[in-house]
């Protein structure tokens, strides 16, 4: 699942070319990657609708429309493309926007060996694989946002803060991380690195972090998902796209190999049915 580094990316990508173009129609392929409104209501609405800006908020791709938000969440295979509009829908095209023409110089895909350039009219295709993926057309995000945690790159998410919150919590570290109501845009990949580059073991209870551990997780934390921008995110899945990111992995699918501090070798355990890696010597229990 793409997390914070990758929406950021894809985010950054598609403001260079969405904004200012207007939506022409909307061809929904599926309707139940369509949260809300009903499909008929999506089509009326979004038709017109010229694009003012895109964001991200935790793993939320927003797209600021004239009247509306389209959230778009990936889930786990989701994925954003501006392709040609001579281009035929794929057969995972779950849903296609029609736009008015614009530069398709900094275009998200290559089709065929070939960059779409242009100036016609184009597609944004929401593609999703396995169809978890969801999207919603809002006039008031806050409904979904709202219970969201902080931004682990923003201002309200301190030392301090982090601190207070793991001590007024009594839950395993890494599973209390990727709770996205504690702390947005975490996932699998950037909590094992941030652990690790802590040394802090995911099974230990939050309250059990000191104050220097706090700060020193509240760090790595935004060490790792800065490095992970800098890199474009993780190129680990056929969703992820052009990211380095996995070429500074310290633990993260590593197992059997040496821990870049000590030496010792990566181990892999499952904790909430993820798949965990850890330094059995920097983070011991």
């Amino acid at each position: 699942m793409p997390e914070l580094p990758e929406v950021e990316t894809i985010a950054r990508s598609l403001r260079l070319e969405l904004v200012g173009r207007t939506i022409l129609e909307a061809d929904l392929r599926w309707a139940q990657t369509l949260a809300y409104p009903s499909a008929r209501k999506f089509k009326q609405q979004i038709k017109g609708q010229v694009i003012k800006g895109v964001s991200r908020r935790a793993k939320y791709l927003n797209i600021q429309l004239q009247d509306y938000n389209l959230m778009i969440h990936l889930r786990m295979s989701g994925d954003l493309l501006l392709k040609s509009s001579k281009i035929q829908p794929d057969k995972h095209d779950r849903l296609i926007l029609t736009l008015t023409p614009g530069s398709l110089r900094h275009s998200l895909q290559s089709q065929g060996g070939a960059s779409p350039t242009g100036s016609g009219e184009s597609k944004l295709v929401f593609n999703d694989t396995r169809k978890f993926g969801r999207v919603w057309l809002m006039d008031m995000p806050e409904v979904i946002l709202g219970k969201l945690g902080p931004e682990p790159l923003g201002d309200e998410f301190t030392a301090k803060w982090l601190h207070e919150n793991l001590q007024g919590r009594h839950r395993q570290l890494k599973p209390l991380l990727l709770d996205q109501t504690f702390l947005a845009g975490l996932g699998n990949i950037y909590t094992d690195e941030a652990l690790h580059m802590a040394k802090l073991h995911p099974l230990r209870a939050s309250d059990s972090v000191n104050a220097r551990q706090a700060e020193s997780l509240w760090k790595a934390i935004r060490e790792v998902l800065q490095a992970g921008i800098r890199t474009n995110g993780a190129s680990i899945d056929w969703v992820y796209r052009g990211g380095e990111y996995q070429n500074h992995f310290r633990v993260y699918d590593r197992t059997g190999e040496p821990c870049p501090v000590c030496g010792t070798k990566i181990r892999k355990l499952i904790i909430g049915q993820r798949g965990t890696h850890i330094c059995p010597k920097c983070q011991a229990r």
